[in-house]
């Protein structure tokens, strides 16, 4: 049966900075081909804290018979996010449930509702079955942060610092948040964003600033990262033919052909700048290989500053991500 939260907990303020929400699902809307967005309501979802930008949550989706397993998540005190996980990893195999990572597409707190964009690729990944089938009703629970925590949640990436001429790339599991990055930029924002879809069906509507440039490029039956590689590349040969010495005196930091550091393939592949003090900032995200090939580029090739590269591997090719 779906799981009910007690009404005492949903009226406990928050002890962590992440918190869990029982959110129902009140709309579908097909947005592409291979994207659908999902608006979720729930009372406690007034509550939803973020900044936007690619925050991202947990999603823990529902048993084959719809039940959740029992992790005190909605116990008066909540368990730290380790305590909750770790119980979740000692579950028998038959009763633990998929969790997934996404990033959050909109928030209305007015109206307690949030919105997540799903990929569809068929019923190989758990998500992707779950949302492909959802109908109004169905209920999930969402891990994400709580505007009534006094400790920041985390969960955001995309820190420019001073830079104004930024670069985003990735495939379609990176598009929400280059989105919601998009549609939170300052007007004086320069530079591209390149996405990798199934198809060129898949170019989603969004607004963005006037000297940003968006390419959406659909790939085919073609292999991750076909399109988006020559892409980048492109756009880094037209950068270097268009480079100034002011530009390149910002990435004075890291000499030019710089390597950078190797990445154990087994590892998660997940980098980013705490300051970056130049011009230039690039976010990269999607799948691990692709993303690290991009990294490489540009920081040997290209030259720039790795500390002006943020690079996060969303998925890696054969492997499921939680």
């Amino acid at each position: 049966m779906p799981l009910t939260a007690p009404q005492g907990a949903l009226r406990m303020p928050a002890r962590q900075p992440y918190d869990a929400f029982l959110s129902t699902v009140i709309r579908v809307t097909p947005l592409s081909p291979h994207f659908t967005r999902i608006t979720f309501g729930g009372t406690e979802l007034a509550h939803f804290g973020t900044d936007g930008l690619d925050q991202r949550i947990k999603l823990l989706l529902p048993r084959a018979d719809g039940s959740f397993p029992e992790l005190g998540l909605f116990d008066a005190e909540r368990p730290a996010m380790q305590d909750w996980y770790r119980r979740w990893r000692e579950l028998p195999d038959p009763e633990r449930n998929a969790i997934r990572t996404y990033t959050i597409r909109a928030v209305r707190p007015e109206v307690a509702e949030i919105d997540i964009d799903f990929v569809l690729h068929g019923t190989e990944g758990p998500a992707s079955a779950w949302a492909q089938h959802a109908r109004i009703g169905d209920e999930l629970i969402v891990i994400g942060p709580d505007a009534r925590a006094t400790e920041p949640a985390g969960g955001i990436e995309w820190n420019p610092g001073a830079a104004r001429r930024v670069l985003l790339a990735g495939d379609e599991t990176a598009a929400p948040a280059i989105c919601a990055i998009l549609e939170s930029l300052p007007a004086d924002f320069t530079g591209d964003a390149i996405i990798e879809v199934p198809v060129a069906e898949d170019a989603l509507a969004v607004t963005h600033p006037a000297g940003v440039r968006v390419r959406w490029l659909g790939r085919g039956d073609t292999p991750h990262g076909t399109l988006l590689e020559p892409a980048v590349q492109e756009w880094g040969a037209l950068r270097s033919a268009a480079a100034t010495q002011t530009a390149v005196d910002a990435h004075a930091g890291a000499a030019p052909g710089a390597e950078p550091e190797a990445v154990d393939p087994d590892e998660v592949l997940w980098e980013v700048p705490e300051e970056v003090a130049g011009e230039e900032y690039a976010w990269l995200a999607g799948e691990a290989g692709v993303v690290t090939r991009i990294r490489r580029h540009l920081v040997r090739d290209l030259g720039i500053d790795r500390r002006a590269v943020a690079f996060m591997g969303y998925w890696r090719i054969g492997r499921a991500e939680g």
